[in-house]
């Protein structure tokens, strides 16, 4: 299989408190061509090539001008009264299959105990969730963000300093994540806590200064396969020379499904069985999608 070479530089900053600049040259991604102008790569780091540690990664890649495919939020939820019950959640591979998704990622935080979105999410002009607000929501103020999509424009919105700003947001469909990791080329600042500090399993969106969309999965809990700390992940996406990028839910949730592929069609490492095989899905109650129009 041909390889890409990618020549990668880090620099060091003073969240990440790395006492020297980290340089990676000629890193082989390892191309899929998943046809209509998308891509899957992957590459699996030693401790020599990456932040002292064991990394596994996957990318899907395409335009955001691609023509043939459709961008979208998909969910396992349907409109319930708030106060409801239990609402549901399905594995990223099962929300793909029903939605006949060529690609998918798992999406945003929700409530494992009673499903649904944690936070604000409106597909099709349809809010199925939205936040609980807390007072310490907004501090730093623009520490969340938005994916949105309209007539398969999507766009990471950083967010504001007032409550239910993403209620005013236009696009049809909306999904609040976070933390937000770059926007116009500006690295954010991250709050110093375990989330943001600790390896995990990651998950992120990206758009690239040449106006691709990348979806990301970092595995993690594994000694194949470590995680990211947030500040590792933003150096990632910098690499990958993004102009924005989010992040999405993580650990036990971070899952890629590609259309066609063996193990259902799950490409990466899940982990909450606990075990680095491709049967650790967590069920979620939202995905980011990719369709063929």
């Amino acid at each position: 299989m041909t390889a890409y070479l990618l020549t990668v530089f880090f620099v060091t900053s003073n969240a990440q408190n790395y006492a020297d600049s980290l340089m990676l040259s000629y890193v082989r991604w390892f191309p899929v061509d998943l046809g209509n102008g998308l891509l899957w790569k992957s590459y699996h780091f030693n401790q020599k090539e990456l932040f002292a540690s064991n990394q596994n990664i996957n990318i899907l890649q395409t335009k955001l001008s691609n023509k043939s495919l459709q961008f979208a939020f998909g969910s396992a939820d349907t409109y319930v009264p708030e106060g409801d019950t239990l609402r549901k959640l399905k594995p990223t591979s099962v929300l793909a299959l029903e939605n006949n998704a060529i690609a998918a990622v798992n999406g945003g935080f929700f409530n494992t105990k009673r499903g649904g979105a944690v936070d604000f999410i409106k597909i099709n002009k349809k809010i199925l969730d939205s936040a609980s607000y807390s007072p310490d929501r907004l501090i730093p103020e623009h520490s969340i963000a938005a994916i949105t999509i309209d007539e398969n424009n999507m766009k990471i919105v950083k967010g504001g300093a007032k409550l239910y700003w993403e209620k005013s947001l236009p696009e049809n469909s909306i999904l609040v994540t976070g933390p937000l990791l770059i926007h116009n080329n500006e690295v954010q600042e991250l709050r110093v806590n375990a989330f943001n500090d600790n390896r995990h399993p990651r998950t992120c969106a990206c758009i690239t200064n040449e106006d691709d969309l990348l979806l990301i999965t970092v595995d993690g809990r594994n000694a194949v396969a470590q995680g990211m700390t947030l500040h590792e992940l933003t150096f990632l996406t910098r690499m990958l020379n993004c102009k924005d990028a989010v992040n999405l839910d993580g650990g036990g949730s971070t899952t890629m499904y590609v259309k066609g592929q063996n193990e259902d069609g799950v490409v990466n490492y899940p982990c909450d069985n606990k075990q680095f095989d491709h049967r650790g899905e967590r069920a979620v109650s939202n995905v980011v999608m990719i369709l063929k129009k």
